[in-house]
């Protein structure tokens, strides 16, 4: 077990109940997150050994970091998104833990971070073909690390967007707010997680509630009763009853803390 990895045995945590601390002692103990800070090292010093140039091995990391922003939309919103992950049963457990759960209960940090199985496979499919092209295998390393990096950053941001916590930066917040309307108002657009960039490039961003009308799929993704009971691998690992409409608790933010920033 990593270090830190007790902290996390048999303790759910909560962030609509977390404060920033309490935030960041979670989030560096958690075991994926450890892995990818040792992804980004390592992959760093095996460019820095096997690269001629070190500005090939740094321009091969800065593709990574300007590809990072498009990545994230794609694999957001065609990939998790797609009903067609829970429609076939070697997908449906994937798809359940990186992303159904998630929607289910967004103030879950367990089910909030992705899946090392998931995404390092993705780390490693999309960033090192992009170094590779750049400097080699060193290029590769390199860009693997920041491909590491970028996705340690991306947590970490996501997780604020759930936190109640107000960030002191106006960015933060516009990102949080847009972030929160995803999760509480409606689910097909707001792909974006540390930049919405293509949002508005592709026209799938609002800043509003009163720009698009409420999703009725907004908690389940559209993985109600009757797709259930028509596809049921995913809901047969599911103790809970499915979340199909919002409660108490989420119409509030729904309603007024994603217009004030407050949540």
């Amino acid at each position: 077990m990593m270090f830190g990895g007790r902290s996390w045995h048999g303790r759910i945590y909560d962030l609509g109940k977390m404060n920033f601390r309490e935030l960041v002692f979670a989030y560096f103990t958690y075991p994926a997150i450890q892995v990818y800070l040792l992804v980004a090292v390592a992959g760093a010093m095996l460019a820095g050994m096997l690269t001629a140039n070190g500005w090939r091995a740094a321009l091969a990391a800065l593709a990574v970091v300007l590809l990072y922003p498009l990545v994230e939309y794609v694999l957001h919103r065609w990939v998790l998104h797609n009903s067609l992950l829970y429609k076939l049963p070697f997908t449906a457990r994937t798809w359940k833990r990186i992303h159904f759960d998630h929607h289910q209960d967004p103030y879950k940090l367990d089910v909030l971070f992705g899946s090392l199985a998931s995404t390092l496979p993705a780390i490693l499919l999309i960033t090192a073909p992009v170094g590779y092209a750049v400097d080699g295998w060193a290029g590769a390393a390199a860009a693997v690390a920041a491909g590491a990096v970028c996705t340690a950053v991306f947590e970490f941001v996501h997780c604020i967007q759930h936190l109640n916590y107000k960030p002191p930066y106006e960015f933060l917040r516009r990102i949080k707010q847009a972030h929160l309307l995803h999760h509480f108002h409606n689910e097909t657009a707001n792909f974006g997680i540390t930049n919405f960039f293509w949002d508005r490039v592709i026209g799938t961003y609002y800043a509003s509630a009163k720009e698009k009308e409420r999703s009725p799929t907004v908690f389940n993704l559209g993985y109600d009763s009757a797709m259930a009971e028509r596809y049921p691998w995913a809901a047969r690992m599911t103790r809970e009853p499915m979340l199909e409409r919002s409660s108490y608790r989420e119409r509030q933010v729904a309603e007024g803390a994603v217009e004030s920033g407050r949540h």
